[in-house]
């Protein structure tokens, strides 16, 4: 017997971003999640499963409209058409009270209270399959308390959208612990709500499978669902099987044998190339560090808005609509010796000297950061929020301002002066 086990497939979740400039390839990430569910029903029919577990977050929210529902309905009718049943659970961002919006679903499809643990028996597959909805988003009991014991007589499996003891980055929702989970006996425990695939354990086993699509630069690598063999009552095998139809991957780039900015633009375009291949033909969604110190820092801090559009240049003419460069962040570094220059009894020295002392000292940070303060409550919500927040009051984003005006004005100073 095999079964899939999936979960966060989050359909219709937005990628920001997307229209920030020219040549991006927007059709192709806007429609990442749906074409992910395709893929995860492909691998379904391919492998002919017993069935289908989505353990929680099938939806990222409540529906702007009728199509999400739609689209799910019709893939969950290509499984009917094949003889797949579909056992799935709501999380915490399609929790009951958070979908409002409904459609009645192919009659494969099977999903489990949020008033309380209920079993679906698999007949056909000898499998019972135990577990609870989110009623609502926040949900801080432990479900798996009262989820019933194991049937010996079939296999058993617990379907649990769960922070667990706690994960970083995850809301801690459903908590439970690895002995609740033993507790009960079950062969296999489906869980959902973490998007990194781990396998905590084996006896029994317990899964994430990660989520089916990454959506920014944080859930980088392969991404998909787990193929899972049972034989003679017991796992023989958890498979991860790559679902992605978008990679994101965080590239680091080391500029210090560079000379000038095109050759930094050489070193990207290899490692961007280098990334492409691994992807297999997905789209590669690129968020490219550029660092170390580097004869080249002074002329891409004089002009970075330059610098990464010839990044992003490069990017197109060398794989066209296959990569996505979301972010290029600078953290380049010159070659000056820092500690001699602000040991320099002149100005360029007192002005290192300043800087230095400002990234030292809370008060100065606090008064830095009173002068951003009004500047920072009028930054627009896809600033102050989500991935990537930007606060201009946090100490460590003051000291990055502190350290690029350093890294910008010192070189161009000490350059001057001895031109």
């Amino acid at each position: 017997m095999k079964f899939v086990h999936a979960a966060d497939l989050h359909i219709d979740s937005p990628l920001r971003g997307l229209d920030r400039y020219e040549g991006a390839p927007v059709a192709r990430l806007r429609g990442a999640t749906r074409r992910a569910l395709e893929n995860l029903v492909a691998l379904c029919i391919e492998e002919r499963v017993s069935f289908l577990l989505l353990a929680g977050d099938v939806f990222d929210g409540n529906w702007k409209d009728f199509s999400t529902g739609l689209f799910f309905a019709a893939q969950m009718t290509r499984l009917r058409e094949a003889g797949i049943p579909v056992v799935l659970v709501r999380g915490n961002h399609d929790a009951a009270s958070s979908v409002t919006k409904n459609l009645r679903l192919p009659d494969n499809v099977r999903e489990l209270s949020p008033k309380k643990p209920q079993t679906i028996d698999l007949v056909d597959a000898s499998v019972c399959v135990h577990g609870q909805s989110f009623a609502q988003r926040i949900t801080t009991e432990d479900l798996a308390l009262r989820y019933p014991d194991a049937n010996r007589a079939v296999f058993n499996i617990g379907l649990l959208h769960t922070s667990l003891d706690g994960r970083e980055g995850h809301e801690p929702y459903a908590p439970t612990t690895f002995d609740v989970l033993k507790g009960k006996g079950y062969d296999y425990w489906a869980l959902g709500h973490v998007h990194a695939r781990e396998v905590l354990a084996r006896e029994p086993w317990v899964v994430f499978p990660g989520n089916l699509q990454g959506r920014h630069a944080r859930e980088t690598g392969p991404k998909g669902a787990s193929l899972v063999t049972v034989e003679d009552g017991a796992v023989r095998e958890v498979e991860h099987r790559a679902l992605d139809v978008v990679r994101w991957e965080q590239l680091s780039v080391d500029a210090s044998a560079a000379s000038d900015p095109l050759d930094v633009v050489d070193l990207v375009r290899a490692k961007l190339i280098e990334a492409a291949a691994s992807a297999e033909e997905r789209v590669l969604a690129a968020r490219v560090v550029v660092s170390g110190s580097t004869k080249a820092n002074g002329a891409i801090r004089r002009d970075v808005e330059r610098f990464v559009n010839e990044l992003r240049a490069a990017a197109t003419d060398g794989l066209g609509d296959g990569v996505w460069l979301e972010k290029v962040k600078v953290e380049t570094r010159s070659v000056f010796d820092a500690d001699r220059v602000r040991s320099e009894p002149n100005a360029v020295g007192h002005l290192a000297r300043r800087l230095a002392a400002i990234k030292a000292d809370p008060k100065e940070l606090e008064e830095l950061a009173s002068i951003f303060a009004e500047l920072d409550k009028k930054l627009p919500a896809e600033l102050r929020e989500g991935e990537g927040a930007l606060s201009l009051i946090d100490p460590d984003v003051l000291r990055s301002f502190v350290d690029d005006v350093e890294e910008t004005l010192i070189p161009r100073l000490l350059e001057t002066r001895e031109g």
